[in-house]
């Protein structure tokens, strides 16, 4: 794990709250009263994330960023890339995780109609497996989509590096425009890297979802949506660092 997903995870809830709140307990419990007060606001906000209305309020809030394309503009793009997201280890090796593999089925979707080569990118291994996630990718389209991938970029490691290794791989074809597929929460940090590489690609988010309307059952904690709201959180902490990067 590189130190910046060690500091994301101590950060980011629920471990950043927990561990705030453990702080503020302690201070509490050696006479510092109202460091008690904001450890339990702490786990109250711990509680809230883990509702249905906090984390589809985080998917809403990032989703809106994304500009409405201005339709299909087959003529224009000559690829489709796809970011790759999580790799899981199994009984058999390393296999592509259920974020990307819902990735994979928007873009093979999406060639189907275009009948655009595809390229995939992502450079994460596993620590027993040599087989990078885009190489799993690449074989997963094949066997289970029946779909060939032209062009394999096994060396980015986050979504910065995905725009700059894809772009530069394109551009050596001479492609100056592509389809970009990856999931609608996280097409803002996708769409700047690709804007900071100078690389136009047209968003193609997966399973956009509606905003919660604030029926009883959005207030209810749920442990998947905890897990949500981290990679949400994650990705507004991402994207403000990626803008404070610059190019």
């Amino acid at each position: 794990m590189s130190s910046r997903a060690i500091l994301t995870a101590l950060l980011l809830p629920p471990l950043g709250l927990a561990l705030a709140a453990l702080v503020l307990a302690l201070m509490a419990w050696r006479g510092r009263r109202r460091a008690g007060l904001v450890a339990a606001l702490a786990l109250v906000a711990q509680i809230g994330l883990a509702t249905p209305f906090a984390s589809g309020w985080l998917r809403a809030s990032l989703e809106g960023l994304v500009p409405d394309a201005a339709g299909p503009d087959d003529a224009a793009a000559g690829a489709i890339i796809v970011l790759g997201a999580d790799l899981v280890r199994t009984a058999t090796g390393a296999d592509v995780g259920p974020l990307t593999l819902e990735r994979m089925r928007a873009a093979a979707a999406l060639q189907r109609r275009t009948g655009l080569p595809l390229l995939v990118t992502g450079g994460t291994r596993l620590p027993d497996d040599q087989a990078t996630l885009a190489e799993v990718m690449a074989h997963r389209f094949a066997a289970d989509f029946g779909l060939p991938v032209r062009w394999i970029e096994p060396h980015a490691r986050n979504t910065r590096e995905n725009a700059r290794f894809s772009a530069a791989l394109l551009r050596g074809e001479e492609i100056g425009h592509a389809y970009a597929v990856t999931h609608a929460w996280h097409l803002p940090r996708a769409l700047l890297s690709f804007r900071q590489v100078g690389f136009p690609v047209t968003p193609v988010g997966e399973r956009q979802a509606l905003a919660p309307d604030g029926r009883a059952s959005d207030f209810v904690p749920r442990p998947d949506h905890l897990a949500r709201s981290w990679f949400y959180l994650r990705e507004w902490a991402g994207l403000a660092f990626y803008a404070w990067r610059g190019g």
